[in-house]
């Protein structure tokens, strides 16, 4: 294992004047597959190794029986109260897939910024994210309601999640254009198992533009933790969902993920995590834990320095 963690900030968000850890907390399992208390301690095991960076959305979890949405952000904003460290950290959320509250509409981007701002305990969002690209809706409107929460002073600065490279391009022209808050940042599912759909055009924009890459489900579910090998069973309710790594492309990357894990001594997590951060346009992966032992297992990514010969490995293997 990777004997020290260091996740200061030390990675800007864009042209913005944030700067964020190398690796950000995902908040999907808080209220989920990790209670309040446990949630808790693992932001306390984050924040005590640097952290500064946490990810949540309105809609996380409302998925679980007699969950309305919102509590992930709600054990979030009770943690930053009791800890009174709201300034040390910056915080995202997300609008558009709450089911009573979906879309990024003019009047559902006012409503939905005052609740998050009130479960999250706090007078300002610091990264704020349309969690979908809602074809419904012109563009020019959601981008003047996202505008209108940062000259409001209820959000800093705004981002893309689940966007293509020709709609970003397309909402970063309408902010150059009509003087409204551009993007600075997307969040889109890329990791070792997932790789087209953001190598190549949405990179490009991201590249060009300046912008941040904050990939979701950086661990792809889990799976590249190497915990759902064949032969396994795991009680996981994401246990299903990866089933579709599995097979000889994922056998591989996995082989390659353990060998380079002993020789780095450190965790497959951690590699995995690594190799996104050695990505040319990735700010930061967003990694979940619903304990502090899952927490341990990836709290070092950041000090795993992976040569040019590693990358090959691991590039090969995920091809």
């Amino acid at each position: 294992m990777t004997s020290l963690a260091d996740l200061s900030p030390t990675r800007a968000v864009g042209t913005t004047d944030l700067t964020v850890s190398p690796l950000c907390l995902g908040g999907n399992v808080f209220g989920w597959t990790c209670d309040a208390p446990t949630s808790a301690d693992v932001l306390d095991a984050y924040a005590a190794a640097g952290g500064n960076f946490v990810d949540t959305a309105d809609s996380y979890s409302y998925w679980v029986p007699g969950h309305v949405g919102g509590e992930s952000e709600s054990i979030i904003g009770d943690w930053m109260a009791a800890r009174g460290n709201r300034d040390e950290m910056v915080i995202a959320t997300k609008v558009g897939k709450h089911p009573e509250a979906g879309g990024t509409s003019a009047a559902n981007v006012a409503a939905s910024v005052d609740g998050s701002l009130r479960r999250l305990r706090t007078d300002r969002i610091d990264l704020y994210y349309a969690h979908l690209d809602d074809d419904s809706v012109a563009l020019e409107e959601t981008l003047g309601a996202l505008d209108a929460a940062v000259r409001a002073g209820k959000v800093r600065y705004v981002a893309a999640s689940n966007f293509s490279a020709a709609r970003l391009q397309e909402a970063l022209g309408i902010s150059g254009r009509d003087g409204l808050a551009r993007f600075e940042a997307i969040q889109n599912q890329y990791h070792l198992m997932h790789r087209t759909d953001y190598e190549g055009e949405v990179a490009e924009v991201v590249a060009a533009h300046g912008l941040a890459s904050f990939p979701f489900y950086a661990l792809a579910r889990g799976f590249l933790t190497g915990k759902y090998r064949a032969g396994g069973t795991i009680d996981s309710p994401r246990a299903v969902a990866v089933e579709q790594y599995a097979g000889e492309r994922g056998d591989r990357v996995l082989d390659a993920l353990e060998a380079l894990a002993q020789a780095h001594h450190c965790t497959m997590a951690e590699v995995a995590l690594a190799w996104l951060l050695h990505q040319p346009t990735v700010t930061a992966p967003i990694a979940s834990a619903r304990s502090v032992e899952q927490w341990d297992g990836i709290a070092g990514c950041a000090s795993v320095s992976l040569g040019t010969e590693d990358l090959a490995v691991l590039d090969e293997a995920s091809a």
